[in-house]
C-alpha cells in the first residue's frame, strides 16, 4: 500500500529534479560564441542552403577544455526558443563536434526565416547558458519562385564595337512606379541581372554592393540577391530604379567566345515582395510595365576599358516619384530559362573594403599623378575642380617608367581609363560604378588648372569580396613582412567575386592553375571558405561531358580541353579546404567532379603516361627552351598530377566512408605512380628521357611517386640542380609551391631559408627590392637596372608565387593541422637565420590559435595559444639536453601539458587548450 510518507519523498525528489533541470537549462558556463551556418555565414539574408550545417565556438575559459555534448534548437519564431522549437530539436547529443552539425529538422522553404540557439556541456558535464538567438532567411531557391520576367532594352541594335569588334552595350536606366494603399511591415527585394546592376528605391540606394550579382557560369547558373527594403517603401507612391551595364555577362572578356551569348542585351530580373500592415501581400515584378532609356549620364561602362560619365545628361531624381518618364521606352521582356538555375548567391558580394589616400603628387606633362604607394584593385573617388564642358581624364598604372611616364603596356588592350564631362563650374565628385581597375598611380588631366592640385583630390577605394582577414603573420625581418603584405594585397586584388589571375589587363579570369597553387595560402590570410565553395560550384558546372575542366572558370573561352596542373584544381582545392575546415560537405559536393576528372586523365593517357595538353611549369625562370611553359616535360607533369589526383580522390573517398572507391583510387594511384617511376626515372633515381629540372624532382618527391630506394637519390639530384642554379629556384607556377614542402620534409630547412631570403633574381625578395607591393606574375617583371620585362604578359598583381605564404604560417611560425579542421594542431616552428622572431595567428573553426617565438639573449621563447575543444602537438626546437621552462617554472608533466619525447627536433609535447610560454635554458 502506498504511504503518505512515500508520497512526501516523491514530491521532494521531483522538486530536486526540477531544480537540477532548471539549473541545467540556465547553465553555469558562458554561452557559445560565433554561431554560423554552412560555410561560415552569420545571420545571412537571402541564404542559399535549405539543408544547412551549424557551427559555434566555445568561449575561452579555464572551464572549457573540450565539449562533451551539445543541444541545438531551431524554430520559425524566436519566441519559441529554446523550449518549443517547432522545426528541429536535436536533443542533447554526446559529442565533441561543434562544427558542421547537419540540420535534421522539417524541410525548409524559400523565404523562410529560421531562428536557432545552441548550448553545450564541457568536459566536466557542466552546461552552458543558451546562446544568443541567431537566424537566417532563405532566398528564392527555385526558378518557380519567380513571377518576374527578364526586362531590358535592345542595346545590341546600337552596334557599338570595341576591341576585336566585340559588341559594347550601352548602360540602361530602368524604372517602375507603383502605388500602395497601406503601410508595409516587411519588404524583400529579390533581384539579379544578366550584366551588373545598381538598384535604388525612392531615391535611396538599396545596398553598398558593387559589381552585382557577380561572375558565374551564366549558361548554367545566375546568382540572385535579397535585400531588406522595408524602410525604403512608403504608403502611397513608390519608384524602383535600376542601372544596368554589361559587366562580365555581356562585356568583352578576353577571347570573346563565351558559352553564353554576349550579343544578348543585358537584362534585369526583380521581384519586390511586401507584407502589409493588414497582413495582406503585395508583389511588384519586372514585366512589360517597366520603362527604360539609354541616354543617361553613364554613356559607356566596360570592365576592361572604364567609364564615360557625362554630367550634362544627368537625370535628377530619376529613381523617385518626382520624375516624368513619358519619353522613356517600353522594355522588352524575356521569360525565365528553365535550363539556367536562379540561385541565391552563396558567398559575399563585392564591397568597398579599404580606403587609400595618396602619399605623393607629381606633375607629368600637364597631368597630375597621385601615388597611393600600394598596388590595389578598385576604383578612385575624385573631388576635382572643373570648368563646364571640360573632360576629366582619369588614367591608371601599376608602376611608372623611370622617366615618370605612365607604364600601361602591361594592360594590353584594356583602355582602363575613366572620363567625366563637367556640366558646371566647380568641384565635382565622381566614382566609377560598373568597372574596376588595378593600379597604384592615378593620373588626372582636364581639370581646372587655376587650382593647385592637392592630395584630397583622389582616394582609392579597394574592392573585393566581403570577407574578413583570417590570420596574421609577422617577423623580425622587414622584407619578409613586406612579402606577407604583398601576399595579402595580391589576394585582395584577385578575389573580386572569383579568384582571378590578374586584375588590371584584358583578362581578369578565373585561371584554374593559379587558383590551385594559391588556394591553401589564401585560407590562412582570409576567411574565404564560402568564396571557394561558390567558385567550385562554377567549376562543377563548367566541367565538360568528358570530364575536362576548362582552363578558366567561369569558362570565358569555350575551350574543349583541359590542362594538367590546372584542371587538377578540382581535386586539390576541395581536399585542402577540408583539411583546414574539417567540413566533409566540400568533399561530398565535389566527389563526382573529381572522379570525372580522373576519367579525363585516363582518356588523355596511354599506358598511364599522360598525353594531356599542359601549360606545364608556367613562367619558369631561365627556360632553356625559351618557352613560357618551362623545361619540365608536359608528359611528366601530366602523369604526376594524374597520380596525385588519384591519391587525393582516394583520401576523399576514405573521409566519406566510401571504401570501395577508396580501394579503387588507391590502386589507380599506385599504378600511375609505378608507370611514372619507370618512364621518367632510372634505377639511380635520376630523371631520364626528359629534361632534368628542379620541378621534375619536386613533383616526384612531393607526390610520393618513387619507391623508397630511389627517394634519397632523387633528393640528392634535386639538391644538385639547386646548386647548379647558384642556390636559387628555377621553378614556375607548378613547381614553386612544392619547393618549400619538399625541402622541409627532407630536412633541408637551411636551404629553404636560403632560397626564401635570396635577394637576387629569381627570388621572392627580388621584386621587393624593385619596389613591389604585390606579388608579380613573373619573377622579373621589372628591374631598376633593365626596366620592365618586354613580354606582353607582365602583370604586377598575380598571386601564384604568393603560395610561399603557406610555409611561412606552417613552418616559420609553425601552425598546421594534424587532423582536418585543426581538431588536432601541430605547432612546430622552424627558427633559422636571419630571423630572430616570428609569430602567426589563425582563426580555426574552433577558435584562434597562435604561435610566437623569439630568440633573445641566448634563450628561445615560444608563446602558444590553443583554442578550446582541440589538442596540440607542440615541438620546441631547442637543444634537447637543455632545460625547458613552462610559464617561468621548470617543466614537469601536468594534466594540461605532457612530454611525449625528446628527439633531434627538440621537445615534443601534447597540450590541451590554454596559453603557454615555453623557454629553453641552455646548459
Amino acid at each position: 500500500m502506498f504511504k503518505k510518507s512515500n508520497f512526501k519523498y516523491l514530491v521532494y525528489a521531483f522538486l530536486f529534479l526540477s531544480v537540477i533541470i532548471s539549473c541545467d537549462s540556465k547553465g553555469s558556463l558562458e554561452n557559445a560564441q560565433d554561431l554560423t551556418v554552412s560555410e561560415g555565414f552569420e545571420n545571412p539574408l537571402g541564404f542559399y542552403d535549405a539543408n544547412p550545417t551549424f557551427s559555434w565556438k566555445l568561449p575561452v575559459s579555464e572551464n572549457n577544455i573540450s565539449q562533451s555534448a551539445y543541444h541545438i534548437v531551431v524554430a520559425s519564431s524566436p519566441d519559441l526558443l529554446p523550449g518549443n522549437a517547432d522545426l528541429w530539436d536535436s536533443e542533447k547529443q554526446t559529442s565533441e563536434q561543434s562544427i558542421w552539425i547537419s540540420y535534421g529538422g522539417k524541410p525548409l522553404e524559400s523565404r523562410q526565416k529560421v531562428y536557432w540557439q545552441v548550448k553545450y556541456w564541457n568536459q566536466d558535464n557542466e552546461a552552458s547558458k543558451w546562446s544568443e538567438t541567431n537566424h537566417f532567411e532563405l532566398g528564392l531557391l527555385n526558378n518557380s519562385d519567380w513571377k518576374a520576367q527578364w526586362v531590358g532594352l535592345d542595346t545590341a541594335k546600337d552596334s557599338i564595337r570595341g576591341k576585336g569588334k566585340v559588341l559594347i552595350h550601352k548602360t540602361q536606366y530602368l524604372r517602375k512606379g507603383f502605388e500602395l494603399s497601406s503601410d508595409v511591415t516587411s519588404a524583400r527585394l529579390y533581384i539579379t541581372s544578366k550584366g551588373v546592376f545598381d538598384v535604388s528605391i525612392n531615391g535611396e540606394n538599396v545596398s553598398d554592393d558593387a559589381m552585382s550579382p557577380g561572375f558565374t557560369t551564366y549558361d548554367k547558373r545566375i546568382e540572385t540577391l535579397t535585400y531588406d527594403v522595408t524602410n525604403l517603401i512608403e504608403s502611397g507612391q513608390n519608384t524602383i530604379g535600376v542601372e544596368l551595364a554589361s559587366g562580365w555577362h555581356s562585356g568583352r572578356l578576353l577571347w570573346g567566345t563565351t558559352p553564353w551569348d554576349n550579343t544578348i542585351s543585358p537584362k534585369v530580373l526583380a521581384q519586390l515582395e511586401m507584407t502589409m500592415s493588414d497582413g495582406s501581400k503585395e508583389i511588384i515584378v519586372s514585366d512589360d510595365s517597366w520603362k527604360g532609356m539609354t541616354n543617361g549620364p553613364l554613356q559607356f561602362a566596360e570592365i576592361y576599358d572604364g567609364e564615360i560619365y557625362n554630367a550634362n545628361m544627368e537625370m535628377p531624381d530619376w529613381t523617385t516619384n518626382n520624375f516624368d518618364d513619358k519619353t522613356w521606352t517600353k522594355v522588352e521582356v524575356a521569360a525565365i530559362d528553365t535550363n539556367v538555375k536562379l540561385e541565391p548567391k552563396r558567398h559575399t558580394s563585392v564591397k568597398e573594403k579599404v580606403e587609400l589616400a595618396p602619399q605623393n603628387i607629381t606633375n607629368n606633362d600637364g597631368a597630375v599623378v597621385f601615388d597611393l604607394k600600394q598596388n590595389m584593385v578598385g576604383v578612385p573617388v575624385v573631388n576635382v575642380p572643373m570648368k563646364k564642358g571640360d573632360t576629366l581624364k582619369i588614367r591608371f598604372a601599376e608602376m611608372l617608367s623611370p622617366d615618370g611616364a605612365f607604364y600601361t603596356k602591361n594592360y594590353r588592350s584594356a583602355h582602363s581609363t575613366d572620363y567625366y564631362i563637367a556640366s558646371k563650374d566647380g568641384v565635382i565628385e565622381y566614382k566609377p560604378k560598373f568597372t574596376f581597375h588595378g593600379f597604384r598611380y592615378v593620373e588626372l588631366s582636364g581639370f581646372d588648372t587655376s587650382n593647385e592640385p592637392s592630395k584630397d583630390w583622389v582616394k582609392g577605394l579597394v574592392l573585393y569580396s566581403d570577407f574578413d582577414d583570417n590570420g596574421t603573420f609577422t617577423s623580425s625581418h622587414d622584407k619578409l613582412n613586406q612579402l606577407q603584405s604583398n601576399i595579402v594585397w595580391g589576394l585582395r586584388g584577385n578575389f573580386l567575386d572569383i579568384p582571378t589571375d590578374c586584375p588590371q589587363r584584358d583578362e581578369r579570369l578565373g585561371w584554374t592553375g593559379d587558383a590551385q597553387v594559391f588556394g591553401p595560402t589564401s585560407m590562412f590570410n582570409a576567411d574565404v571558405y564560402k568564396f571557394w565553395a561558390s567558385w567550385l560550384q562554377s567549376v562543377r558546372e563548367a566541367q565538360l561531358e568528358d570530364g575536362a575542366i576548362p582552363w578558366t572558370v567561369p569558362d570565358s573561352r569555350g575551350n574543349k580541353i583541359g590542362s594538367s596542373g590546372w584542371g587538377d584544381v578540382c581535386t586539390i582545392i576541395p581536399w585542402k579546404i577540408y583539411m583546414r575546415t574539417g567540413d566533409t560537405s566540400i568533399l561530398e559536393e565535389n566527389f563526382d567532379m573529381m572522379q570525372n576528372w580522373l576519367k579525363y586523365h585516363e582518356k588523355r593517357s596511354k599506358d598511364y603516361i599522360s598525353n594531356m595538353m599542359s601549360f606545364s611549369d608556367w613562367l619558369q625562370p631561365y627556360p632553356e627552351n625559351g618557352n613560357t611553359r618551362g623545361d619540365t616535360s608536359s608528359k611528366l607533369i601530366g602523369t604526376a598530377f594524374y597520380a596525385h589526383s588519384a591519391k587525393l580522390t582516394a583520401k576523399v573517398a576514405e573521409a566519406l566512408g566510401k571504401t570501395k572507391e577508396q580501394a579503387k583510387y588507391e590502386e589507380l594511384y599506385a599504378t600511375v605512380a609505378k608507370a611514372f617511376e619507370n618512364k621518367f626515372f632510372d634505377e639511380t633515381g635520376k630523371v631520364k628521357e626528359v629534361a632534368e629540372t628542379q620541378t621534375s624532382y619536386l613533383l616526384a618527391l612531393a607526390f610520393d611517386l618513387l619507391s623508397e630506394d630511389k627517394k634519397a637519390n632523387a633528393k640528392k639530384f634535386l639538391l644538385v640542380k639547386i646548386v647548379e642554379a647558384d642556390n636559387h629556384l628555377r621553378t614556375g607556377f607548378l613547381g614553386t609551391p612544392l619547393l618549400s614542402e619538399v625541402l622541409d620534409e627532407t630536412g633541408e630547412i637551411d636551404l629553404m631559408y636560403k632560397l626564401l631570403f635570396n635577394e637576387t633574381y629569381p627570388s621572392w625578395f627580388y621584386s621587393i627590392n624593385q619596389g613591389a607591393t604585390t606579388i608579380w606574375e613573373r619573377w622579373n617583371s621589372y628591374s631598376k637596372e633593365e626596366g620592365f620585362n618586354p613580354m606582353n604578359m607582365n602583370s604586377l598583381n598575380h598571386y601564384a608565387y604568393g603560395a610561399i605564404g603557406q610555409w611561412m604560417y606552417e613552418r616559420i611560425a609553425g601552425i598546421a593541422p594534424l587532423e582536418a579542421g585543426y581538431k588536432v594542431i601541430k605547432i612546430a616552428p622552424q627558427p633559422n637565420e636571419p630571423l630572430t622572431s616570428a609569430s602567426a595567428s589563425l582563426n580555426t573553426p574552433y577558435g584562434k590559435v597562435s604561435s610566437s617565438w623569439e630568440i633573445k639573449d641566448g634563450e628561445f621563447d615560444l608563446e602558444v595559444v590553443i583554442p578550446p575543444n582541440t589538442t596540440a602537438k607542440v615541438t620546441i626546437p631547442v637543444n634537447r639536453l637543455g632545460e625547458l621552462m613552462l610559464n617561468g617554472k621548470l617543466f614537469e608533466d601536468t594534466n594540461q601539458v605532457k612530454l611525449l619525447s625528446t628527439t633531434e627536433a627538440g621537445f615534443e609535447l601534447s597540450a590541451k587548450p590554454g596559453i603557454y610560454k615555453f623557454t629553453s635554458i641552455p646548459k
